[in-house]
């Protein structure tokens, strides 16, 4: 089944979106969805071609993307921060036909040699409506930018049936199931797999509601949970720590809150129990990625918080530990996290050796996270996969911020790490070798990088040294000598 069509069954009267103050029902939502996927034909749009979405959490992301999947394209959500420079990378990767922005991206409409059409939402309505097209479970949804297991970003490419997959196994475990009645908030990027599938998409599969939130601001948000009586709060580990460090209220703003969940990055267990024994939610941590689509293990299913762990394999996910060998380890043992189901992704649009690279033929998903089993079957992150940089929950790839930097005339040689931040968890670091006989600032380098990168990705300290350290063997960069 096409995956557009996860809001059909719900009642017309019922809540679906809350965005900006104003409520949409479904009965509103199909209607608008409709006038879209007209506007979308009336255009040229034709199944499989690739159209972005650049916009906000908001209504206007929603409408956008249940039209896209609805006229058979596939959905490119991109980051409407990044600069064009990025944007314009992605969109030619992709081969994007248009850009459909939203009101907080309508800027990129004015940027030349983007490459692509840029059109409003609202110039593409129609006042007729169109039939959602059928698709294959094997036809693709959506392309979403990932650092993927290994080198730079790259598309991975999601089919209907891989979103729809792991909605149903989420759905599956009565602890963790979102119900008609519940009202989940949706702060966290919708460019990003987690706020697209597991939040917009799980939330619409159920008929619930779903707060949009375009930005994350700790006192806001905590005011919109209490407004909206929010049942279902999933976020990152930095959200978690923001609302820690506000001031104490007279009443509980969480007291509705039935279900906290966490993924994206490591959740410290000190976090987990202050959380709890101030707002009386207990944080349950998952694991995902957006190769799988990306929820993979979650300590929900497991019927309790162990602090530290990953929690046990969603149903119908298969997930194995295995050695250097390819052999499965024993429990204790660290191995590399195995992911084999029906969420788990068609591999990396264009890139063929990069795919091979981490999906076996017999479709096991090489994830390059390495965990370690209790005998109670429950998993815990031990590391992950190299070289990674885990920015507020988004990886950062060094090699992409290297590229950037070695752009600039006064850099000779530089080195991308992570180092631990108090409020996003880690952040990105650079060592640069300057040009003999030139001079450059931290600053200017760092404003190097915002021109061209989205700001999550930006250095925001720059270390001047003479060298880098190598590997006297193969000259291979020694990231692990750097902090």
């Amino acid at each position: 089944m096409n995956l557009a069509s996860i809001v059909d069954p719900h009642p017309d009267g019922a809540p679906a979106l809350i965005s900006r103050g104003k409520v949409t029902t479904y009965g509103e939502l199909r209607r608008q969805v409709g006038e879209l996927r007209a506007g979308l034909l009336d255009y040229g749009i034709q199944p499989d071609d690739r159209v972005a979405i650049v916009s906000a959490n908001n209504w206007f992301f929603a409408i956008s993307y249940l039209a896209v999947l609805g006229v058979g394209a596939i959905a490119v959500p991109l980051n409407p921060l990044s600069p064009t420079a990025e944007l314009k990378g992605q969109l030619a990767t992709t081969k994007a036909k248009l850009a459909i922005t939203g009101p907080s991206s309508r800027q990129i409409a004015d940027h030349e040699g983007l490459g692509v059409d840029a059109r409003t939402m609202e110039s593409l309505f129609q006042p007729s409506q169109a039939p959602v097209m059928p698709r294959e479970d094997h036809d693709l949804a959506a392309l979403l930018f990932t650092a993927g297991t290994a080198g730079a970003p790259k598309a991975a490419m999601l089919s209907h049936g891989n979103l729809l997959a792991n909605m149903r196994q989420i759905q599956a475990h009565p602890g963790r199931k979102v119900t008609a009645a519940d009202v989940e908030l949706g702060v966290l990027p919708m460019h990003h797999i987690f706020g697209l599938n597991v939040v917009l998409g799980v939330t619409l599969f159920a008929g619930a509601s779903v707060v949009l939130v375009e930005r994350f601001d700790p006192s806001t948000a905590l005011e919109t949970i209490e407004n909206n009586r929010v049942t279902i709060v999933p976020g990152a580990p930095p959200m978690y720590a923001a609302w820690l460090q506000l001031p104490a209220q007279a009443t509980n703003p969480m007291a509705t809150v039935r279900l906290a969940v966490s993924g994206a990055a490591a959740l410290p267990a000190e976090l987990v129990a202050e959380f709890q024994a101030r707002y009386g939610v207990p944080i349950h941590e998952g694991y995902g990625l957006t190769e799988a689509s990306p929820t993979v293990t979650s300590s929900v299913v497991g019927g309790k918080v162990k602090p530290g762990s990953i929690g046990v394999p969603l149903e119908g996910v298969e997930v194995r530990l295995v050695d250097d060998s390819g052999d499965d380890v024993y429990a204790g043992d660290p191995g590399e996290i195995w992911v084999r189901g029906p969420n788990v992704f068609q591999g990396y649009w264009e890139q063929p050796e990069a795919t091979a690279a981490v999906l076996s033929d017999d479709g096991w998903l090489h994830t390059g996270d390495v965990a370690v089993i209790d005998d109670d079957g429950w998993l815990f992150i031990v590391d992950r996969a190299k070289d990674l940089i885990n920015v507020s929950g988004f990886n950062v790839y060094p090699a992409e911020v290297e590229d950037v930097l070695r752009e600039h005339p006064g850099v000779a040689d530089v080195a991308v790490v992570g180092v631990a931040h108090p409020h996003t968890g880690e952040t990105v670091k650079a060592f640069v070798v300057s040009e003999p006989g030139t001079m450059v600032e931290e600053d200017e380098l760092i404003e190097f990088c915002a021109g061209r990168l989205a700001r999550y990705k930006c250095p925001t300290k720059v270390m001047f040294v003479d060298q880098l350290p190598h590997s006297a063997a193969t000259g291979k960069l020694l990231r692990r000598n750097l902090r």
